[in-house]
């Protein structure tokens, strides 16, 4: 069977949430992710972390609040890869590869690096593109992928899963 409609920049994944399984030879826990989203329904969890697999797989829902690209960081995990799946509106992602990020502090307690741009640079001009994730579609960051999401003029409910590497 054909795969239709994937965007793949380095190692970043789009593509809609019906395909997620298709992608577990990249990851076996991916999945476990895409058996939970058959099985749950992302807009009737409540805000917070929820454990599908110990400290292996979880899920965080969050309400984004609204956020132009200049206000967006730039982030980097080293243990976990991230899928990123918005539920209730439409955000846009800053990606650019963790090599061409600035150096920045690693926080092991939240396995997360916020790359601020150097001076007089900004948020926007860090991204190496910019994209529109849908309802109904992820975004997968691999630990060599920077990534600015929850780029929204609204604010949105998301689900950021959590997947050990």
């Amino acid at each position: 069977m054909a795969v239709k409609n994937i965007v793949i920049i380095s190692e970043m994944i789009i593509d809609s949430i019906e395909n997620l399984g298709r992608y577990a030879s990249l990851n076996p826990r991916f999945a476990t992710v895409a058996e939970f989203l058959r099985e749950n329904d992302l807009s009737k969890l409540t805000v917070g972390k929820h454990t599908i697999q110990g400290d292996d797989i979880f899920v965080n829902i969050q309400d984004a609040p609204v956020k132009s690209r200049l206000q967006a960081r730039f982030e980097t995990h080293c243990n976990m890869v991230d899928i990123q799946i918005p539920i209730s509106a439409e955000e846009d992602h800053g990606w650019t590869p963790r090599k061409d990020l600035p150096e920045a502090a690693y926080d092991a307690a939240k396995d997360m690096t916020l790359h601020d741009p150097a001076d007089n640079a900004s948020p926007e001009t860090l991204a190496s593109t910019y994209f529109t994730l849908r309802p109904g579609q992820f975004a997968i960051y691999f630990p060599t992928d920077g990534h600015a999401p929850a780029v929204t003029p609204t604010g949105l409910r998301k689900a950021i899963f959590k997947v050990r590497n």
